[in-house]
């Protein structure tokens, strides 16, 4: 589960943040102490995707205030899953066909 905190997103201190260039569409942040999956950036257009485990949401009185509209890479899921949520779903090719428009 991830967030798009699209292009303006700050660090308080950048200097502990490990950049892996993992692949043609994006680079991936980490804790260069831990290890912690901070982020993945996208190359066309900058928004960062971060997981939703970053943030603390036990300050919002049990509502959660993002809202689970789509889902990616879905014909790549496991079949013993399904939510129940009804989500726009994007299949592995319509994701990178975005990517590569910068549409994402």
């Amino acid at each position: 589960m991830a967030v798009d905190c699209g292009q303006q997103v700050a660090f308080d201190d950048e200097s502990q943040i490990s950049i892996f260039d993992s692949s043609a569409w994006a680079v991936r942040g980490f804790c260069a102490k831990c290890g912690s999956h901070l982020y993945y950036r996208l190359r066309g257009d900058g928004k960062y995707i971060m997981p939703v485990g970053l943030f603390d949401t036990d300050g919002d009185n049990g509502q959660n205030s993002f809202v689970f509209d789509h889902q990616i890479l879905i014909d790549a899921k496991p079949g013993y899953y399904t939510f129940a949520d009804k989500t726009h779903n994007l299949t592995g090719a319509e994701v990178f066909a975005q990517v590569e428009s910068d549409d994402l």
